[in-house]
């Protein structure tokens, strides 16, 4: 296997090159909107649409952001995430309770709710204007944007059917609902919903369970950067425990390293050479 040049846009099922691609396009989202532009003509993409909201206090973030890129065969999605000290003030949120989730399925964490109902309008009315071939349809994003992908994907695909995505990747995801919608999720997109994990990045961990919970399918990327289809109780301690630092947040520790975007990238370039 070697390191695709562009994405394929006739990808329907997962794929290590798509992933890689996906982490791509969810780095891609933290750029400004020239850059995106740019990048998504280089892709092969001729349409991109821009969907940004401003927060006010008392939120810890100031803006939410994605980006949708679209051509006769492909359209993706990709929801910007944000730093991991600054996601340490959402997850942290013991005080505000969970809201319901998307078409009243369970319920999700509030912060993250919030952030994605600022911006769902115009990805769902982004999606129905370029979706005019019957394109397959992806989300994904790196950490909040993450949560962010895999609760829109859910989103559509309870109240928006038509636009329910062909997959969905997420990278340094936290925890974003309970078990009632995980297990809706794992039900509707079996086979279309993926959940990487890079060795000891802490922003997976958050929030606490049992109130918050992950969806089943995992890609865990051990600490030599190979991606693995299952997290083995015994191995996955042995091989997180040589990178943890009392402060898993602090600049410094594998917690923190392990959760950049670049990290997630070059562990799935290797895993294609």
């Amino acid at each position: 296997m070697s390191v695709p040049q562009s994405i394929d846009h006739s990808v329907t099922a997962y794929s290590l090159p798509h992933a890689y691609w996906m982490a791509k396009a969810s780095d891609l989202a933290y750029k400004d909107r020239a850059t995106i532009e740019q990048q998504a003509r280089k892709w092969g993409f001729d349409r991109v649409l821009h969907h940004e909201t401003r927060f006010t206090p008392p939120f810890p973030l100031e803006d939410t952001q994605a980006y949708t890129m679209a051509s006769d065969r492909m359209i993706v999605t990709g929801f910007r995430g944000t730093e991991p000290v600054q996601i340490r003030d959402w997850l942290t949120d013991a005080v505000t309770p969970p809201v319901p989730g998307p078409a009243g399925t369970g319920y999700i964490h509030h912060g993250f709710g919030e952030a994605l109902e600022s911006i769902f309008p115009t990805v769902r009315d982004g999606l129905s204007e370029l979706r005019d071939q019957e394109q397959s349809v992806w989300f994904t994003g790196h950490s909040l944007g993450g949560a962010l992908a895999m609760l829109a994907g859910c989103r559509m695909y309870l109240e928006e059917p038509r636009l329910r995505a062909d997959g969905v990747y997420t990278f340094g995801q936290p925890r974003t609902c309970d078990r009632l919608l995980a297990k809706a999720c794992d039900k509707g997109f079996k086979d279309r919903l993926y959940r990487f994990v890079n060795n000891n990045d802490i922003v997976p961990q958050m929030p606490p369970e049992p109130a918050f919970t992950h969806v089943e399918a995992l890609r865990y990327i051990d600490s030599k950067g190979k991606v693995h289809t299952t997290l083995p109780l015994v191995t996955g301690l042995v091989d997180r425990v040589g990178g943890m630092t009392a402060d898993a947040f602090a600049p410094a520790s594998d917690g923190v390293r392990d959760h950049f975007i670049d990290n997630y990238v070059t562990a799935l370039e290797r895993n294609l050479a």
